[in-house]
């Protein structure tokens, strides 16, 4: 049974959603609460979390959910399953997407795909094929951009080797102007 305080199971789950580490005077502000009463709700999730697979992180000015030390070696062997694994449809698609548009958005590739790209850009970043950058314009957006690792993964040593790479691109482009003018 849960015998945590609503403060304490929406501290979690704020912090869970967030992903990183969070400013303790936002944690504060979102759950409406003063920065006494968000230290009282953290110590009690420490203490809910003692144990089991999770711990809260607590440093300077942020609170982080993380995976405890004790979750390493099955984390590590999940994280050895997942590379061993063959990239698939789905993230090679992803891949596409941001190699011939020079970077995107998850909403963007999304869009382009027709579905929630999450998992595939999880699997990308894991085999270090991609990296999330901030927007300076938007810094809750990440921008995805392809590592050199997945140039040399597909065997190729610059965007322009890739075959098509020029028409794909521009046909992108164009398509992408198409929707935004049908949206005004």
């Amino acid at each position: 049974m849960n015998t945590m305080s609503p403060h304490s199971a929406h501290l979690e789950a704020l912090l869970f959603v967030a992903g990183e580490a969070v400013d303790k005077k936002t944690l504060a502000q979102a759950l409406e609460i003063s920065l006494e009463e968000l230290a009282r709700a953290s110590t009690e999730l420490a203490q809910s979390l003692s144990g089991r697979g999770l711990t809260l992180i607590d440093i300077d000015d942020v609170l982080d959910l993380r995976a405890s030390a004790s979750s390493y070696e099955p984390i590590k062997r999940l994280r050895e399953l997942e590379l061993s694994q063959d990239l698939g449809k789905a993230s090679l698609e992803t891949l596409a997407i941001i190699l011939y548009r020079r970077g995107a958005t998850r909403k963007d590739i999304d869009f382009i795909r027709g579905v929630n790209s999450t998992t595939a850009l999880r699997m990308l970043l894991l085999r270090g094929l991609v990296t999330k950058e901030e927007l300076a314009s938007d810094k809750r957006t990440a921008f995805y951009k392809a590592t050199p690792d997945a140039l040399a993964h597909l065997g190729v040593s610059s965007l322009e080797e890739l075959p098509r790479f020029e028409e794909f691109s521009q046909t992108l482009k164009q398509k992408e102007v198409v929707v935004l003018q049908e949206e005004v």
